[in-house]
């Protein structure tokens, strides 16, 4: 049998319940200015290794026939998609949004026409295969649904938002989800769903487009093959970075507010990678961070409120003033986030539109999204809670970090780093930065 296999292929539909749905149900979403610069991006991919469930002779943590997996969660998706009913919708496009025919406006509709589960089988592939090694292995890609699929894509092709994969591995279950940029993976993950968007002005945002593919920055990413690993910090190792990043930072009076661990952590990776790159003293590198605007612009509740913020510096600054230093760096960038401003893009934003774009990337960058926060681990199918987690291969690019709640217990945390393989063997093969990488504890 081949390693991978696909078995088969169903529309899930919403399941017809009013237990969770308001009084008036929605029938279209518009998007936000938020929403629309990010659908020429491929869908977001995210996915969890739980252990082999239970047969239904053995009861929990039982060897058996467990065939039944794909029925068991084609009911929950369609429990789920009953609760968050939009997402069950698919892109509409409408012309002349702004009132003429030079405009063109992208909305969700809410038509409950299902998303799409796929059920596969990797018989020769085990838990360890997938967790173990240091690097991912490439059979991991195939576990994700929707895989090279621009979510702008979704309005011309009328594919589902999001759409969901169980894997069968020969000793465990690996459940996946690729999530078109127009839904919303936070609200998602709420328990309370929260389905209409927060607007400065208005609804319905148009674009100066006739067409969709007229979008610029509309482009797949690139080809170029990189090769990521996944490294574990435990909550100790995490504790460490921030004392000393503290330290160091107060020590040169070169930051006022505390070096969160997420930021001391990020600024020791920053620094291996500019070794692991050989960067040049005077090549310019910088650090891209997608932060949410939830909490820092009042009212929002729903959609894709992320905002991209930077800082650059020289590799030799990096690697010659340290830790402290270049925490220091991501620290203030975070804290420079200003509401009104950010209120003043997105007011412009349907003026003069611009979207993002994972290729090319700049030669020295690192950009990290994702968040420690998203309890990951908490996703209990009822049979055992995840033994890892990882992300699929859309948007990736050399210098991408995504980071998440880590698997070893209070103040852990993960990275999932892609690099251009050479540098990836450097970046491995650093002392001073495999040191404070952990076993893996998933």
């Amino acid at each position: 049998m081949d390693p991978f296999q696909i078995m088969s292929r169903r529309m899930v539909l919403p399941e017809q319940t009013t237990a969770w749905l308001p009084p008036a149900l929605e029938t279209t979403v518009d998007l936000t200015s938020w929403d629309l610069r990010m659908i020429t991006l491929e869908y977001i991919q995210m996915g969890v290794l739980l252990p082999k469930p239970p047969s239904p002779t053995t009861g929990r943590g039982g060897q058996g026939h467990h065939a039944h997996v794909a029925e068991r969660l084609a009911s929950s998706l369609a429990r789920a998609l009953g609760r968050y009913y939009p997402y069950a919708g698919r892109l509409a496009v409408a012309l002349g949004g702004d009132g003429g025919s030079t405009s063109i406006a992208v909305s969700l509709r809410c038509s409950r026409e299902g998303t799409e589960l796929v059920h596969a089988v990797a018989p020769g592939v085990t838990v360890a295969d997938v967790v173990a090694p240091l690097c991912t292995p490439g059979v991991v890609q195939s576990f994700f649904p929707l895989n090279g699929l621009v979510s702008v894509d979704a309005a011309a092709g009328s594919h589902p938002l999001p759409a969901a994969q169980v894997t069968e591995l020969a000793d465990g279950v690996f459940v996946t989800m690729s999530l078109n940029h127009a839904s919303d993976g936070a609200a998602i993950s709420s328990t309370l769903p929260v389905h209409r968007r927060w607007f400065l002005d208005g609804c319905r945002v148009p674009m100066p487009f006739r067409k969709l593919e007229d979008i610029v920055g509309h482009e797949h990413s690139s080809s170029v093959q990189q090769q990521e690993c996944f490294l574990h910090f435990s909550g100790e190792s995490v504790r460490k970075l921030k004392e000393k990043a503290n330290a160091e930072a107060a020590g040169t009076g070169s930051v006022g507010a505390t070096i969160s661990s997420l930021q001391a952590l990020l600024a020791h990776l920053w620094i291996a990678v500019c070794r692991a790159r050989r960067l040049a003293p005077d090549q310019s590198t910088t650090y891209a961070l997608l932060i949410g605007c939830r909490g820092r612009v009042d009212g929002v509740s729903a959609g894709n409120a992320v905002v991209r913020v930077e800082v650059g510096s020289t590799a030799g600054e990096i690697l010659k003033l340290g830790l402290g230093w270049t925490a220091s760096l991501l620290n203030r960038m975070v804290a420079s986030f200003d509401e009104a401003s950010e209120r003043d893009r997105l007011a412009s934003w349907p003026r003069n539109p611009s979207f993002a774009c994972v290729s090319p990337p700049p030669a020295a960058l690192v950009v990290t999204g994702n968040s420690p926060r998203f309890d990951v681990y908490g996703d209990d199918f009822w049979w055992g809670r995840p033994v890892g987690v990882r992300s699929g291969p859309t948007s990736k690019m050399d210098g991408t970090a995504t980071v998440f709640e880590g698997g070893g217990g209070i103040g852990s945390m993960a990275l999932e780093a892609c690099l251009d393989p050479e540098a990836l063997v450097r970046l491995v093969a650093d002392e001073g930065f495999m040191s404070t990488v952990s076993a893996a504890t998933e």
